[in-house]
């Protein structure tokens, strides 16, 4: 059976960067990303399968084109 995850960015400060996501579109979760360590956590605690997912997404296409995405889909 597959995931889907998407996000869709929140908020950017100099420091960290936020998603809202969920699975299918649900944005019930927001994951936080350290912009200097790359280290993501989820506000509610839960560093599951759908938030490295969804972090994984954000750096690959931070390294493709250099910005942070106004949203990332994820499906596996």
């Amino acid at each position: 059976m597959g995931m889907m995850v998407a996000g869709r960015k929140i908020a950017e400060t100099e420091n960290e960067v936020r998603y809202e996501f969920g699975l299918d579109r649900h944005f019930d979760r927001v994951l936080t990303i350290d912009k200097c360590s790359w280290k993501a956590s989820a506000d509610d605690g839960r560093l599951d399968a759908a938030a490295v997912a969804l972090a994984s997404k954000i750096r690959r296409t931070w390294e493709d084109h250099g910005d942070f995405p106004p949203g990332v889909v994820f499906s596996s």
